[in-house]
């Protein structure tokens, strides 16, 4: 665009109370779904690390950590998409899409509570600070995918689950074959939920000439959806399977399969707010395997060394 640079002004002074409105909108505090769908993970991977012993310190540095790291992740993303949001419905309003926000501030503020979240990770051990980097770099390059990857969900779904390998180094100082296999479980849900996602935006990334796997799927959206959420439960039950879990951890996986059954129905004729509500729902797909395995371990179900 030719006006690029005058677009990106603010084209109004902000009050203190207004910018931090702004901030809190940018960094999407006023939507902690994505916040939910990053700590799920995290959780799931510190639980895993250590089952029957937590340290509260270990804990709260993924917990805020991971607000952190979204929020910045989302500063990123607005930022990346900075030309593209004003021409989609959903995301006009955003604040530099609205250039309430200069792009320079933005950064500022990315960069801010990146620091913030690094500065959590340096009361953990050296390869849980080495794997922060990389963390630091899948948030950052993430929001550019869009433009040249035909399946961008397959990227945040490492992005979003990369604290489980940082889970099992912060707890054991190494990362084992169970890190991986729940990395790539988590990987087949991000795909699954972040399609239900995309089928919102399709019309709107097809003009914009955007990546996304409801564009790559076409026809079998719903089908391909139906399948990563699959391939999730799949790696999940034969997690459990190898580890010999108990009766509890499989009746939070039954669960998350019955929230799953139910978003389906949700998606299966295409409606965006119906696809949405789908989206927002694997909330509580999460929940339900974190409680599951949680309580799995609290009443003592015998585990084998992994």
């Amino acid at each position: 665009m030719s006006t690029q640079v005058e677009m990106h002004e603010p084209t109004q002074k902000l009050t203190f109370k207004q910018r931090l409105d702004a901030y809190e909108k940018l960094m999407r505090l006023d939507k902690p779904i994505g916040a939910l769908l990053l700590l799920w993970p995290a959780l799931w991977g510190l639980w895993f690390a250590s089952p029957l012993y937590q340290r509260m310190e270990i804990v709260l540095i993924f917990v805020v950590g991971t607000v952190l790291m979204r929020s910045a992740g989302c500063v990123m993303n607005d930022y990346a998409d900075r030309d593209i949001d004003p021409h989609v419905k959903r995301t006009a309003g955003r604040p530099l899409a609205m250039r309430v926000i200069a792009p320079k501030e933005a950064l500022m503020l990315a960069g801010v509570l990146a620091l913030l979240a690094f500065g959590l990770v340096l009361f953990l051990n050296k390869l849980t600070i080495l794997l922060s980097f990389v963390a630091l770099f899948l948030a950052i390059t993430y929001p550019f995918t869009k433009r040249f990857f035909p399946l961008p969900q397959a990227y945040l779904g490492i992005a979003f689950g990369f604290s489980i390998p940082m889970a099992f180094a912060a707890y054991q100082n190494n990362v084992p074959p169970l890190a991986w296999w729940l990395l790539a479980g988590n990987i087949f849900w991000a795909i699954a939920y972040d399609t239900e996602y995309a089928m919102v935006d399709r019309d709107d990334d097809m003009k914009l000439n955007l990546k996304s796997s409801a564009l790559l799927f076409g026809v079998f959206d719903v089908a391909l959806t139906m399948l990563f959420h699959g391939l999730f439960i799949a790696v999940m039950v034969g997690i459990g399977l190898w580890l010999k879990l108990g009766l509890v951890y499989f009746l939070g996986l039954v669960l998350a399969v019955l929230l799953i059954a139910c978003q389906f129905q949700m998606i299966k004729h295409r409606d965006r707010e119906r696809c949405f509500k789908a989206f927002m729902n694997n909330n509580w797909v999460g929940a339900a395997v974190f409680a599951g395995l949680a309580l799995d371990y609290y009443f003592l179900i015998p585990l084998v060394k992994y």
